[in-house]
């Protein structure tokens, strides 16, 4: 798993991997900073840690190499992108584009980017949610694999939305993980299929 900042997500797997019927376990955290909480939290549950800051290194391609060195180590079947707020790159892609996911807190392809439920609130729609995919050479743009929709209320800010998001994107990310990994999944074109 790779993370960026406090782990909530990152938690919420290391407990569903407690059940052994899950059929999954976390067998590292990397992140792109150190001293945050998401890397406590694997320290805590055992899970081998390791961190590589973008600016340690002389460009970008050369961070992206680091990171996916480190991930190729651990074998992964699956690499979960956590709250992970760094763009790879295309080693990073090339090695593990077809096992490398995300959760977006946005009904995809609608409001991309960083301000999915702020930039939904002033479109005015009725409905919001979160999108797990896999990530491509885009923003935000890979195959999806599942969707889950949340009422917007005529009050929302876009703290309260951002909040009840949060709650099924969480719940989304751990039963989606789960069966990826327990079923296997094709990819052919942007149609992701369990097996």
């Amino acid at each position: 798993m790779l993370v960026s900042g406090s782990g909530s997500n990152l938690q919420a797997l290391l407990d569903a991997c407690a059940d052994p019927a899950y059929g999954a376990q976390v067998v590292a955290v990397g992140a792109d900073r150190d001293g945050i909480a998401g890397l406590e939290r694997a320290e805590a549950a055992g899970v081998p840690t390791f961190v590589h800051k973008v600016k340690e290194y002389p460009a970008r391609a050369d961070w992206d190499r680091a990171l996916t060195a480190s991930v190729a180590q651990y074998k992964p079947d699956l690499v979960v992108s956590a709250g992970f707020l760094k763009l790879v790159g295309e080693d990073f892609l090339e090695s593990f584009g077809d096992r490398y996911i995300n959760t977006h807190n946005a009904l995809l392809p609608a409001f991309p980017g960083i301000h999915g439920p702020r930039d939904a609130l002033e479109y005015g729609v009725k409905v919001a949610g979160a999108t797990l995919f896999f990530v491509d050479g885009g923003v935000d743009t890979g195959p999806i694999i599942a969707q889950v929709v949340v009422p917007v209320l005529d009050d929302d800010t876009e703290e309260a939305l951002t909040e009840r998001i949060k709650d099924v994107e969480r719940r989304q990310l751990v039963e989606w993980v789960g069966r990826l990994v327990r079923e296997g999944w094709t990819i052919t074109g942007r149609k992701v299929r369990l097996k």
